[in-house]
């Protein structure tokens, strides 16, 4: 009996044989950034290093699977037992990796992560922290909330004991950004108005390495985003903010131009573009305004006041002012009497004269418009014959 107890348990030390072996560099840098400075007190508590474990399975995927297509991706459960098997201080238990998993899974759905986004006034700048066991890794202030805990109170009990910051007078509880990472509820909230030169002093020792403000532009939209160089830095330090800096430009611009929808594929807030459209919507305006001028002019001089143009002040083109001449040469009478074309081609009505017939242009024989018949009334059909 105690032969077979004695087997299982060196089965069960046996490290396993994985189809996608990591290699060792890269679990040394995973380690060193994820698992090893985690405080002495908390090693003890496998679910709290699991948390740790996820944040290198994530790191691994996106920046080493991603950059280099020789490595393999694998899953949590066989990520998780080759660090096991890896990190000196996590070996003895490389055989109870599965019962551990399984643990931190049940734990996971159950409690989300509840924090906040902090704004200067101005929405410029983005407040981050970084803890002590994850190197050079920035994010926002966050963390677990507690049984029965409702998630607002959460998320400024969080901030408060990261930041040593109170935002319960400036939290909104209709505006968070929403996030899920491998089943896990992550909710921040939006802070704006938060002073530049306020003074941050965590609560909570060895947790929170140091707090900065950083600006939205130089933030990463994605894991190729190199705009972080501006400050020196690279994507990997920003892997925990780039699944909400697109929904943070959004949110951002809805408030600062809440007629705008577009935005580039990055998230950016393109200006240039906006201020093009204002030049382009204020040079139709002036055109309008330009043919509207030039169309009422027109109006004006094509039909002038009844005073004439003697009275008017605007200039008046020679062949208009000949019409006019001519117009004012008649009586009262002759300008108000419509003339009429006759059939005969004479023009009759407002006292004016025959100008021309045109009879002989229509009777072959030269006979007049009386002796040329009547093609309206109607005729015998030997005439058409």
């Amino acid at each position: 009996m105690q032969t077979e107890m004695e087997n299982q348990t060196a089965l069960s030390n046996t490290p396993i044989i994985s189809s996608c072996p990591i290699p060792e560099y890269v679990l040394d840098d995973l380690c060193s950034r994820f698992i090893i400075n985690i405080p002495e007190e908390e090693r003890q508590d496998l679910i709290r290093i699991f948390f740790q474990i996820e944040l290198a399975h994530w790191f691994y995927l996106d920046f080493y699977c991603a950059e280099n297509s020789e490595l393999k991706t694998c899953g949590i459960k066989d990520f998780s037992s080759q660090v096991f098997n890896h990190c000196p201080f996590l070996s003895g238990h490389a055989g109870e990796v599965d019962k551990i998993l399984e643990n931190w899974k049940s734990y996971k759905m159950s409690v989300p992560t509840y924090g906040a986004i902090i704004l200067d006034p101005e929405i410029k700048h983005v407040l981050l922290v970084q803890g002590f066991w994850t190197k050079s890794s920035w994010g926002f202030p966050k963390g677990k909330v507690n049984e029965n805990e409702p998630p607002y109170d959460c998320a400024c009990r969080e901030v408060l004991e990261e930041t040593g910051f109170d935002i319960t007078k400036l939290i909104d509880r209709n505006e968070y950004l929403e996030n899920h990472f491998n089943d896990q509820l992550t909710r921040l909230y939006i802070v704006p108005g938060v002073p530049l030169d306020t003074k941050f002093k965590p609560k909570t020792r060895k947790e929170i390495k140091s707090l900065q403000w950083f600006p939205m532009d130089a933030l990463p939209a994605h894991k190729r985003d190199m705009t972080p160089k501006m400050l020196n830095m690279t994507p990997n330090n920003f892997f925990m903010v780039i699944p909400f800096v697109k929904n943070i430009r959004k949110w951002i611009r809805n408030k600062v131009y809440p007629q705008e929808t577009d935005s580039d594929p990055q998230g950016h807030i393109n200006l240039q573009k906006q201020m093009k459209n204002k030049e382009r919507e204020n040079k139709k305006l002036k055109l309008q305004q330009y043919f509207a001028q030039q169309c009422q002019q027109e109006y004006q001089e094509l039909y002038p006041l009844k005073e004439g143009p003697q009275n008017s002040t605007r200039s008046v083109s020679p062949r208009k002012d000949t019409f006019y001449k001519s117009r004012q040469q008649l009586s009262p009478v002759q300008q108000k009497t419509p003339k009429l074309l006759n059939r005969d081609g004479t023009i009759s009505g407002g006292g004016g004269t025959p100008r021309r017939s045109l009879a002989s242009q229509f009777d072959n024989q030269g006979s007049t418009s009386k002796e040329r018949p009547d093609y309206r009334q109607p005729q015998e059909k030997s005439d058409f014959f």
